[in-house]
């Protein structure tokens, strides 16, 4: 009865993992800038590869196992956000202008007032 718990937690698990990296992926290829393809890579990519980094804890079977994928899913989680704010800071800054669809830019607005 708790094998089949277990198999269905991971299949959950891996299932909308995979559906989080391929609406990244997509979302990468269909993206019009630099600005939003970032957005799409930190945000659904990280929860992507948490999901199936706990997958592959579940499936263990081993609290050791699963207490380093909970370890490596909280780093995800903290480090990428971080990561994804500042390649976009510095691409501002670099000068990568924005899609022309896009609505305003914050940022310029608030250098020009500096």
């Amino acid at each position: 009865m708790m094998d089949m718990l277990f198999a269905l937690a991971t299949a959950a698990l891996i299932l909308s993992g995979s559906a989080f990296a391929l609406i990244a992926a997509i979302g990468l290829n269909r993206l019009p800038d630099i600005y939003t393809r970032m957005h799409a890579a930190s945000k659904a990519g990280t929860v992507g590869s948490g999901l199936m980094l706990l997958a592959v804890g579940v499936h263990s079977g081993d609290l050791a196992t699963l207490a380093r994928a909970l370890a490596g899913f909280f780093f995800f989680i903290l480090t990428a956000p971080v990561s994804a704010h500042l390649l976009a800071k510095a691409a501002h800054q670099v000068g990568y202008s924005l899609s022309p669809r896009s609505v305003c830019d914050e940022m310029s607005d608030y250098e020009k007032r500096i």
